[in-house]
């Protein structure tokens, strides 16, 4: 075991950043964490992409934080299975973000106010645009790996079809090349929660001094039912009455908190509403909406990866019905069909699609095992 060598910094840019939506970013910053040290031709860099609520900040204590520990340190550090002693790992947050990158809260230079409603709406492949002038400025042409779970799966994705020749491995964990028609409703009903609040005030509600916290906190809600499996929830709430001073099992026929799943739903809801941005929440929805690499092929996956250069670590959790293993193995089936380089692990995990950001020996096994062959390629 060595140091982390934990390292934060903002990157500015002033050159405008085209959108897929035919708008653009004038000037923006992103805020990036490294750990690990960049070897000398600079071979070993793997980039970290997050899901919808994490940040830069992927391993670790938190700087100014020391109870915040990041939100994926089991997988990221010395020793462990994406291992900074031989990798210089990157994370990034994402324009759009609340985090510290440029986003809806951040200062319009052109109207000296937030951005608010005003600010564009995103896509993945936008994301992974701005991140590719973040590597040029650290001076890095080719990734090791680019690596995600879930939405930051489908950023390791379409880093391997819009930059083919600047990712050796790619690395997509719980994640799918789109959205089911059933996701995309999950994804309108927390963003009708946030729209119909009334401290929303169109998405400018800054300038009131207010937060749409009821929406936010629905919207979370609906969200964590989705992450969790029907048997991990289950196991860890089953029909549990929420009684924590021994009060009467008898029930109290009122609305209040009765059971046990409702009072985690509605603390993950109110803690949510305390740190994230609703419309951040929104843009990153939406972002997930929009991906669909084969749209543009005619709704062919097989074209939309002819390109790709890089080889593939697949991973899927058999409980995980966000993003089901099917939609994985669709991924890996137009991989193979294009004689691409795919490695698959299948999990069986009870956690649903929460699992990604589990410590779980064999998943965690999978991943060591894959970085392991990718480090006895780099220079000694």
């Amino acid at each position: 075991m060595s140091e982390l060598h934990l390292s934060r910094q903002s990157y500015h840019f002033v050159e405008p950043l085209p959108l897929q939506s035919g708008s653009s970013i004038e000037q923006y910053d992103l805020v990036v964490e490294t750990y690990g040290q960049l070897n000398a031709d600079a071979s070993n860099a793997v980039l970290i992409c997050h899901a919808l609520n994490a940040s830069h900040h992927v391993a670790g204590i938190h700087p100014d934080n020391p109870n915040e520990l990041g939100w994926w340190d089991n997988m990221v550090g010395p020793g462990k299975p994406v291992d900074t002693n031989r990798f210089f790992v990157i994370g990034v947050n994402n324009l759009g973000s609340c985090f510290g990158s440029t986003g809806p809260m951040s200062i319009n230079p052109r109207t000296k106010e937030p951005y608010g409603a005003s600010f564009p709406v995103l896509t993945v492949e936008d994301w992974v645009n701005a991140q590719a002038r973040l590597a040029d400025q650290m001076g890095i042409t080719q990734f090791a790996a680019v690596m995600g779970g879930s939405l930051g799966g489908m950023q390791a994705m379409s880093w391997a079809t819009q930059y083919p020749e600047r990712v050796a491995h790619c690395v997509v964990i719980a994640s799918t090349p789109k959205l089911s028609a059933q996701n995309i409703a999950f994804n309108e009903v927390a963003r009708n929660a946030i729209l119909s609040d009334p401290d929303f005030h169109g998405g400018d509600y800054y300038k009131h001094g207010v937060v749409p916290k009821r929406g936010l906190r629905l919207a979370r809600m609906v969200g964590h039912i989705t992450y969790l499996s029907d048997d991990d929830m289950a196991e860890k709430f089953g029909r549990e009455l929420q009684r924590p001073n021994g009060e009467s099992n008898d029930y109290r026929f009122s609305f209040d908190v009765e059971f046990e799943v409702e009072s985690y739903l509605r603390h993950q809801g109110d803690k949510f509403s305390t740190y994230f941005d609703a419309n951040t929440y929104l843009l990153i929805t939406r972002a997930l909406d929009y991906f669909d690499p084969a749209r543009r092929h005619e709704g062919s996956l097989d074209r939309a990866l002819a390109e790709v250069q890089a080889k593939f670590l697949v991973v899927s959790f058999t409980t995980d019905w966000r993003f089901a293993p099917q939609r994985s193995r669709a991924v890996v089936k137009a991989l193979l069909d294009n004689k691409l380089d795919v490695t698959y692990a299948e999990i069986d995990a009870p956690h649903g699609h929460d699992a990604f950001l589990l410590e779980d020996p064999r998943y965690h096994g999978v991943v060591r095992a894959y970085f392991e062959q990718i480090a006895k390629g780099l220079p000694a």
